[in-house]
């Protein structure tokens, strides 16, 4: 099995280096500041002593939570299963390698269990379930790129294959599995699966990619921001994140719809009301990545916010609370405070 990595030079992001590549973008409606990609070195201060004892607590508080089967959460819990894995695998374990190696394990088992036939993975109760098969193809992906056991493959590729054919003509995805409508927050979980998987070898069409860039292109305001589905205008934080970090996972870098959304993104730092409105740990999900990508200034500035929010909003026992529960909240917080480890294969690029 391959060993992660630890990336600790320089990692230079420019737009030739994307999975999927494309040409920067012309049409924004507000002209904003250039985003010059370039080095996103570690900053000194990035992770300090209280970032790792938080780290440290919070690992072992889901550790605690995973239940027999291998699973996590109530409700939701193929989608929340794989947060809780792509947690551990950015603390640098892999099934059976690392502290929490067999709850890696344990967890891989269960998404592993879910897999249908068709491709879908999904729990018996999952009503939304494309969130869910979004997640758990990325946990999926980032496991396999480390080990290419040859028993990921098949189930991965089936997934790949249900969400390629499960885009509906605007270029989304939506709840169910199937091509009817579509909104950015379940659509930017599909890019994210597929940037994974293609990383790992696996097949996906360019097609399905641009139609994805198209339809989220289409989702921008004139101020910067990015609406839910296109017939719901209206531009907030959580979108705006998610359509960012869906670009740059898209392979578009620069252009005036990447400034100008990143112009929006910077007015709801961490720590201010536009960052708090709801849907808090899924937007700076997105939000940190976007911003890790985008380097430099950004990152520099962005970072040292969503960690000492982060910090004040755990809980004593290590955990913290989510929209969709302590397991989900936490491995999201996990997720972010981790990302300056640069340990996750999709953060290697």
């Amino acid at each position: 099995m391959k060993h992660v990595l630890h990336v600790t030079g320089a990692m230079i992001l420019i737009v030739t280096v994307g999975v999927f590549t494309t040409r920067g973008d012309r049409h924004a409606a507000v002209a904003a500041p250039r985003v010059v990609f370039g080095q996103t070195s570690p900053l000194g201060h990035e992770l300090t002593p209280p970032v790792r004892e938080a780290v440290r607590k919070g690992l072992l508080w889901l550790a605690r939570r995973q239940a027999a089967d291998g699973s996590f959460g109530r409700g939701n819990q193929v989608a929340i299963t794989a947060l809780a894995g792509i947690a551990f695998m950015a603390g640098g374990n892999l099934p059976g390698q690392g502290p929490y190696g067999a709850n890696e394990a344990r967890a891989l088992h269960y998404v592993l269990s879910q897999c249908r036939q068709s491709g879908l993975i999904a729990g018996a109760d999952d009503g939304e379930p494309m969130y869910g098969q979004g997640f758990a193809t990325l946990f999926l992906a980032e496991i396999y790129g480390e080990s290419h056991a040859p028993e990921l493959r098949q189930k991965l590729q089936r997934a790949v294959r249900l969400i390629v054919q499960t885009q509906n003509n605007q270029g989304g995805w939506r709840y169910q599995p199937m091509p009817m409508d579509a909104d950015i927050s379940v659509t930017i979980c599909q890019v994210m699966a597929l940037r994974a998987a293609r990383q790992a070898g696996i097949a996906v069409p360019r097609r399905t990619i641009q139609k994805a860039i198209g339809f989220v292109r289409r989702l921008q305001n004139p101020d910067g921001g990015f609406s839910y589905m296109l017939n719901m205008r209206g531009s907030d934080f959580p979108r705006t994140a998610a359509g960012v970090a869906l670009l740059f996972y898209a392979g578009v870098y620069k252009g005036r719809v990447i400034d100008s959304a990143m112009a929006y993104l910077v007015n709801c730092l961490p720590g201010n009301p536009q960052n708090n409105q709801g849907n808090f740990f899924y937007g700076n999900y997105y939000g940190v990545q976007a911003m890790f990508l985008a380097g430099g200034r950004w990152w520099a500035k962005w970072w040292p916010a969503i960690r000492t929010v982060l910090l004040q909003r755990q809980h004593a026992d290590g955990g913290w609370i989510g929209g969709a529960g302590a397991s989900y909240g936490t491995a999201m917080a996990l997720i972010i405070l981790q990302v300056p480890d640069r340990l996750l294969p999709i953060l290697q690029k």
